[in-house]
């Protein structure tokens, strides 16, 4: 009896406390399904920020990527040739003189214009000299006459020989006077030597001239004569060219193709210069003498050459160096260098046709960096567009 009702207080509270756990087992539940959404929603968040990480360390790199241009090479044409400034001269220039004296009674042209060859420039009163070629012609005539019966005379041995010897004499010096005569009366009127322009006038009419006394100034202005001073390193070139480009700049700029006219074989003593004189057409009277010129000068001309922008070589240790993105990636090549055309310098070796050379970015980048290629041109002249 004793046993069984101890026992029956142990059991009752022994399923107190059961009831208890059963009683706290939903809520236990729910805290284990809290702190497992928590841990859930922890990973989750976890993962983001390692795929956000992940996302932004790939950007950060594509970033850190150089941006570059890139100049693909073809092969073209480049001369090693420089500039010398001439001054344009006249054809012919020559200042028309009086050769006798006397009134001007006209001036057939005036100043600027176009004349040809044998035009009258100016007359001058021409009456004196007719006369006198009139009295020159009959003494002459009365000569001839004499001559003529004192030859037939002499023939029928009716005077001496010394008496025909005088007459001959005294015919020809009445021609002489004839012909000078005649000589000052053509030079009353002055005409032009050769076709031109009539750059000066110097009388007027009225005015009287002497002997000597400037009359007018003509001037052959096509073809038009360039004047270049060439120094002695560049003769041969010169020599062996036989057409050279001019610019004018006081034409805007305008180019024309000139012919070789003179190379001097000795040079000026002070400046030790050779003159090249040039012949240029100019039919349309566009270029004046005295203008400035800017001439070309080829000294070399490589028909197929390769060629780069001189601020795309980088000097390294001494060497030449561009740098080449074949793909994406920079590649040092060491060149050698040619002459120089403008901006633009010739690689006699270590670029191929077909080799994209860094023109831009060139300075910020390293051998083995990878780069992204932005924009490629065939044309150095492209970069400034």
């Amino acid at each position: 009896m004793e046993n069984t009702s101890k026992t029956t207080p142990d059991k009752k509270k022994a399923t107190r406390w059961l009831k208890r756990i059963w009683g706290l087992l939903p809520f236990a539940v729910l805290v284990l399904m809290v702190f497992g959404i928590w841990v859930l929603f922890s990973r989750i968040e976890a993962e983001q920020a390692h795929l956000k990480e992940k996302a932004v360390s790939e950007l950060q790199r594509e970033e850190a990527r150089a941006h570059v241009v890139a100049l693909k090479i073809v092969s073209k044409p480049i001369r090693d040739r420089i500039w010398f400034p001439g001054v344009t001269t006249a054809s012919k220039q020559v200042r028309l003189l009086a050769e006798v004296k006397g009134k001007v009674v006209r001036k057939a042209v005036e100043e600027g214009s176009d004349i040809k060859k044998g035009d009258r420039i100016a007359a001058l009163d021409a009456r004196d000299y007719e006369n006198a070629l009139s009295a020159a012609e009959a003494s002459y005539a009365v000569a001839q006459a004499d001559l003529k019966r004192i030859e037939s005379l002499f023939q029928q041995k009716a005077v001496a020989k010394a008496q025909l010897d005088d007459a001959a004499a005294r015919v020809q010096s009445l021609k002489a006077n004839r012909d000078n005569a005649a000589l000052a009366f053509q030079r009353c009127t002055l005409s032009a030597p050769f076709s031109g322009v009539v750059n000066r006038i110097y009388v007027e009419e009225g005015d009287f001239v002497g002997v000597g006394d400037p009359v007018a100034e003509i001037i052959q202005i096509d073809p038009i004569k360039i004047q270049v001073g060439i120094p002695e390193s560049d003769v041969e070139a010169v020599g062996q060219r036989d057409t050279f480009t001019v610019i004018i700049d006081a034409l805007g700029g305008k180019t024309f193709t000139a012919r070789k006219d003179f190379l001097s074989k000795t040079a000026d003593p002070m400046a030790r210069l050779y003159n090249l004189n040039l012949i240029l057409d100019n039919p349309a009277y566009e270029i004046f003498p005295d203008m400035f010129a800017k001439v070309e000068i080829i000294r070399k001309e490589v028909p197929n050459a390769v060629s780069v922008p001189l601020y795309a070589v980088i000097n390294r240790n001494e060497e030449n160096v561009v740098y080449v993105v074949n793909d994406d990636q920079v590649h040092a090549r060491n060149v050698v260098l040619g002459f120089m055309e403008g901006w633009k310098i010739q690689v006699k070796s270590g670029l191929e046709p077909g080799d994209r050379v860094i023109v831009v970015g060139h300075r910020d980048v390293n051998p083995g960096q990878r780069v992204t290629v932005v924009k490629t041109v065939e044309r150095i002249e492209d970069l400034s567009s």
